[in-house]
Formats: structure tokens, sequence, C-alpha cells
């Protein structure tokens, strides 16, 4: 199985214009199974709005995670996924005076394996994500799948954070892939973490060219042992 975690900024590319076009090029090329995305914005009223493109483009279903509306319509997490989805479960995370945050839990049946997959986008300030790093591991905890899967924008730019060694003490140490920023990464903003954590096989952030401008992140790709 093939999951990714991708930011992609509103389909807002390095020229400063939103493509939606470049976004689901980006994502065939990638062909995954289970997508999470950030920073999805769209207008509800506009027939072709962007989830609606990237649906048709992956011939995928769509999970919406919308976090805030403001002036230019919706914005927030998104889930695409070709699997059928038992669950669906949308939890806000926010903290108090801060930008809303949200999480996307879904249960699936993959292959005779349960499945508990969770997609998220973090805060900007630590303590932020001190708070919101403990409401997932309560979601995990409470879960009784035999693999489970938390991916998203972490927003965490530090490898010695608090919030990465909590999250270190619950799944391992998976690797960290430079994605921001996407002509030239530095930071390993977004992540995949599984328990198991032996069943991820290979993580990797997408370099295509498209890819390195397409958003201001690179898509990280995880490919997934369901063995």
């Amino acid at each position: 199985m093939r999951i990714v975690t991708y930011n992609i900024h509103r389909t807002v590319g390095s020229d400063g214009r939103p493509d939606a076009t470049r976004i689901s090029t980006v994502l065939k090329e990638i062909d995954a199974d289970l997508i999470a995305l950030q920073e999805v914005g769209y207008r509800q009223d506009d027939p072709a709005h962007v989830l609606k493109a990237l649906s048709d483009a992956l011939a995928a279903s769509v999970i919406e995670g919308v976090t805030l509306l403001d002036e230019r319509g919706h914005y927030g997490n998104a889930v695409l996924t070709r699997l059928p989805v038992a669950v669906i479960r949308r939890h806000d995370i926010s903290v108090v005076g801060r930008e809303q945050r949200g999480v996307i839990e879904l249960h699936l049946n993959v292959e005779g394996v349960a499945l508990q997959f969770m997609a998220t986008h973090l805060g900007l300030r630590a303590y932020e994500r001190g708070f919101q790093v403990g409401r997932l591991l309560s979601l995990l905890d409470a879960s009784t799948a035999g693999m489970k899967i938390l991916l998203g924008d972490f927003n965490e730019w530090f490898p010695w954070s608090g919030t990465l060694r909590r999250l270190r003490g619950t799944f391992g140490r998976l690797p960290a892939m430079p994605t921001f920023p996407a002509r030239s990464p530095i930071l390993a903003l977004d992540r995949i973490w599984a328990q198991p954590a032996s069943v991820i096989a290979s993580v990797y952030a997408y370099r295509s060219p498209l890819a390195r401008s397409a958003s201001d992140h690179l898509p990280l790709v995880a490919e997934v042992n369901l063995r």
C-alpha cells in the first residue's frame, strides 16, 4: 500500500498562481492508495473546486476535514482514498486563540488488516503542538487496530523537540525526509508514523520537477507492507 502526505498550499505554486491541475498531476505520478492533504482551500459554491478536481482526476473518494471558513471559502485538511472506509471521525484539536486545527480519523480493513489512519496539520507554536500531540496519542491508545498510521504536516523543525520525542516514544525512530521548502528542502515538517514501525518499507520525498514547483512542500511518500 502506498500512502502520501502533502501540504498543497491552497494549490499555489512557486509562480504564485493557484493551479489544482499541477497538484493532481503530481499525485497521479505518485499513484497512492491513501492521500492526506493539508492547506486545502476552495469555495464550496464552486462546482469545479479543488477537491472535486482532485477526486475526478485520481478516481478517488474525498473525505473533507474543514477547519475554518474565511473570506476565501473553506480551508483545512482532506483525505483522498481509493480504498473502502468503514468509519470516519473528525476531531477538533484547536487551541484557544490560535488557528483552528483538526484530525481526520479513518478506520479501514485492508487485505484483512484493521487499519487506523489519522491525518492532521499541527499548529505553529510549540505549546499548541504539545497539546495536539497529547490528543493524537490518546486517539491512538483508544484504537484496537492492528496497524496505526499517523501522518501530516507537524510543523516541527527542531529534531530534538519535545513533540518529536513523544512521538518517537510511541512509534520509534522513523525516517525524516526534508520536504520544505519544495525547491530546496531543508526542513522535515511532514511526517509519516506507523505502529508497528516495521510496516514502513520505505519513506521518501517525491522530487519530480513539477512537485518542486506545484506547492511550497514536497509530497512525502511511504510504502507500507501489509504483510
